[in-house]
């Protein structure tokens, strides 16, 4: 049996959003922005958000997140010189990973151009061996964590 055909989301899926404009340099030969920028979108949303909210120190924190998984969907083409707005919502919280779906929209546009998702697994700096995550950033990531219904 085939999965369902993934769609692309709409703004109101997302708790925050992260503004990034795009660069001359990331068009690719064919005109639009290469595939590879949209994880480093990705990675820029998720890591600014928990800077900002005082949950990642990424020089001297004790916990990094390591991402284990990503994946990403595209629906229409973005190219420089857009704005885009990187929605992220939290789809999972657990004891040492969190599992961020992001969504890539153009500034003001209500579907999404792109949507996929990743996993940090929560680590020992130094022994690379998974932690708990550290109760600040559990609390930086609960307003960004879906309810389920039910």
């Amino acid at each position: 049996m085939s999965e369902p055909r993934p769609q692309p989301g709409r703004r109101a899926d997302f708790l925050h959003f992260h503004a990034i404009p795009t660069r001359w340099m990331d068009n690719d030969v064919y005109g639009h922005v290469n595939n590879v920028v949209y994880y480093s979108w990705f990675d820029t949303a998720v890591n600014h958000y928990l800077v900002q909210q005082g949950a990642l120190d990424i020089e001297h924190g004790e916990v990094i997140g390591l991402v284990i998984e990503t994946q990403c969907n595209y629906f229409a083409s973005v190219a420089f010189p857009d704005l885009i707005e990187v929605g992220v919502r939290v789809a999972h919280l657990g004891r040492s990973s969190v599992r961020y779906e992001l969504g890539i929209f153009k500034a003001g546009e209500e579907s999404a151009a792109a949507r996929g998702h990743f996993v940090h697994v929560y680590v020992d700096r130094a022994s690379r061996r998974p932690v708990a995550l550290p109760e600040a950033l559990r609390a930086a990531l609960m307003p960004l964590t879906l309810l389920m219904p039910g």
